[in-house]
């Protein structure tokens, strides 16, 4: 397993976990877009940071703006082909932690309800049985903290919609804290942050077929 004791890249914000010949891993900080947007104001974001030190480097897949946690980019283009694959076709290990509102019922369950982006309201997602694409997440609850009235848990998305986490916690009744999309104004002003981290990545290295594990426990 490999720990997330890193090094500092130059630009600051954010770290390096891991770097080869085909791919790197960094911890995304909340608030740091995952590639760039529309707008002058929207180009510094994850990807140009990384490229400013490795110059190849190519996106695999996104964290949301506020999450933080591990990602992955590819170098070059048939690496970032194949590590596309790998991601598609649900073979690689994903594991988030999150802080989310109340106490939920079960220590564990799944939540599967298909999702669509809510196209008056975008860039919010939502709940739609009729045109929803197949969504579904495992959450396992790891403690509940009375005074505050939260709990932390374990998810683990099976499929990756955009905000499937997000929309599925709010959809159980326990948004996520900090959630300045999807939570009542009580919940998000609980947390300065978005309260959900990527800590867990798996995958087989696109090259070598060596078993690949990184974790980066959370913030908070």
């Amino acid at each position: 397993m490999i720990s997330a004791t890193h090094r500092k890249l130059p630009d600051p914000g954010f770290a390096l976990i891991h770097a080869d010949a085909a791919l790197i891993v960094v911890n995304k900080p909340s608030g740091l877009l995952s590639v760039p947007g529309r707008g002058a104001e929207k180009q510094d974001c994850l990807v140009t940071r990384v490229q400013a030190a490795y110059p190849d480097a190519l996106i695999v897949h996104r964290l949301d703006f506020d999450t933080s946690g591990l990602l992955v980019l590819a170098r070059g283009k048939a690496m970032q082909r194949c590590l596309s694959m790998l991601f598609q076709s649900r073979e690689v290990d994903k594991r988030y932690v999150a802080i989310v509102a109340g106490e939920l019922a079960q220590g564990a369950g799944e939540v599967d309800l298909p999702l669509i982006v809510d196209w008056p309201k975008r860039p919010l997602h939502k709940v739609d049985w009729a045109t929803g694409k197949p969504s579904l997440t495992f959450y396992r609850v790891l403690s509940h903290d009375a005074e505050r009235g939260c709990s932390r848990v374990e998810l683990v998305p099976a499929t990756g919609r955009t905000h499937q986490l997000r929309v599925h916690m709010q959809a159980l009744g326990h948004p996520i804290l900090g959630d300045t999309l999807y939570a009542d104004p009580a919940t998000r002003d609980k947390a300065d942050r978005l309260l959900l981290h990527a800590e867990h990545l798996a995958f087989v290295h696109p090259q070598s077929a060596a078993p690949l594990s990184f974790d980066c426990p959370a913030p908070f």
